[in-house]
């Protein structure tokens, strides 16, 4: 293993001057265009969930909501091989990881990340001693597999230095925020007295999917906020927190809005994916913000009943419609700027409005197609509910400070313009 001492800062070296050459171009270009695909349910497959004993005296587990190990093997005295495999195929690359690692006695280890044929890492590791706390790897001691960079310049696996113990460590693709920290916090939330919280039913595996109500107004006026249909997407759920809890704020701000207009938060449309560690879809096997369209899943089926169940009742309008999600760099998924909604420019007027209180921040917008699938999130807002609609992209390694600033300023100028 001397061979992984040695070579470590000349590999992150390569590394890093080869993703820098494969990132000329400052704005990321985004995703390749949706397209619609089945969404009847498909088989997925379960991990076994246990505690791995392999030798040693070191120990592996994914015996938790939102663990992702689908093998582990001792090979030597020092260098463990984990194998992270989807919950089924087709699926794009989001290979998720989190599992619990220690030893009966101190000592240092290599441990490597493997993936399916095709499938390259993503996300940085992420360490913590509780499952609370989380810090990024050292950078010294990761070390990604330079001779198999894959396009778009990821390797097919790294392999990470880990100092183990008895005291437990945990390792994940991102921090780890399950459907019980979400439950936490929503409860929290609702300790105030103008926000409540109820559900708009069961997920496919019978876990709730609550939402919250922020405002005392009418229902006449009403803006939606979705987050966490794909699992992974952990940044964009932070940054839906800080936007939610920026109207949430006791100010004179947000209590003018609370006044005129109702908020509604689904904070995590696919609860089963998140707890079960999948990388893209829910439990029947499908990439839900594909299902906006046909409703063939219950969570997307569930979403829609409650909001045109709202409009109906209240003979309200939704203005405003924001999904929260992640992807490799910061982006904005528009409608086409041609297409008027409940308040025509309100999504633009927004983003650039943010520009003002976000030192050097130049957005990257994508508007969509006017020929494109309407079977996105952002497509049904829009097209069956009238509400200026934005995808809101926070790219995997943002910053987190960065990362609830911009949730906190895009909440402020929302309310600010909405409120002219």
């Amino acid at each position: 293993m001397k061979k992984f001492k040695v070579n470590s800062l000349l590999i992150l070296f390569t590394s890093i001057l080869f993703l820098s050459a494969c990132n000329q171009d400052p704005k990321w270009k985004g995703q390749e265009p949706i397209v619609r695909v089945s969404t009847l349910t498909k088989p997925i497959q379960y991990q076994l969930k246990k505690t791995f004993d392999l030798g040693n005296g070191i120990y592996c587990s994914n015996d938790f909501d939102g663990a992702r190990l689908n093998g582990v093997v001792l090979t030597n005295d020092t260098l463990v091989s984990a194998l992270i495999t989807p919950e089924n195929t087709p699926i794009n690359g989001s290979p998720w990881y989190a599992f619990k690692i220690w030893s009966n006695s101190e000592k240092n280890i290599y441990l490597k990340l493997t993936y399916l044929e095709g499938v390259s890492h993503r996300y940085y590791p992420k360490l913590s001693r509780d499952g609370l706390s989380w810090n990024n790897l050292d950078s010294i001691n990761y070390l990604p597999d330079t001779t198999s960079i894959m396009e778009g310049g990821a390797p097919s696996n790294i392999t990470m230095k880990l100092s183990v113990s008895t005291d437990t460590l945990w390792v994940a693709a991102q921090e780890l925020i399950t459907s019980k920290h979400m439950q936490d916090w929503t409860d929290d939330l609702a300790t105030i007295s103008y926000i409540t919280k109820s559900t708009i039913g069961e997920s496919r595996d019978g876990r709730p999917i609550p939402v919250l109500k922020i405002g005392v107004a009418d229902d006449k006026k009403m803006i939606i906020v979705l987050s966490r249909q794909h699992p992974p997407e952990v940044t964009g759920y932070l940054a839906m927190k800080a936007f939610v809890e920026a109207i949430a704020t006791d100010n004179e701000l947000a209590r003018r809005f609370r006044d005129e207009y109702n908020t509604y938060i689904i904070p995590m449309v696919n609860p089963d994916g998140v707890d079960n560690g999948h990388w893209r879809h829910n439990t029947g096997g499908i990439d839900l913000n594909r299902d906006w369209e046909d409703f063939n899943q219950k969570e997307t089926t569930l979403v829609k009943a409650f909001l045109t169940n709202k409009l109906e009742s209240s003979k309200g309008e939704f203005y405003f419609g924001v999904d929260f999600h992640s992807t490799f760099h910061d982006i904005f998924y528009t409608i086409d700027p041609e297409l008027k909604g409940n308040m025509p420019g309100l999504v633009p007027d927004m983003i650039q409005a943010m520009t003002e209180d976000i030192p050097n921040f130049d957005p990257n917008i994508k508007p969509g197609g006017l020929d494109g699938p309407k079977i996105s999130s952002t497509s049904f807002l829009f097209y069956e509910l009238g509400a200026e609609s934005v995808t809101f992209e926070i790219g995997d390694d943002t910053p987190r400070d960065l990362i609830k600033k911009k949730g906190e300023i895009a909440a402020i100028k929302l309310m600010e313009l909405m409120l002219k």
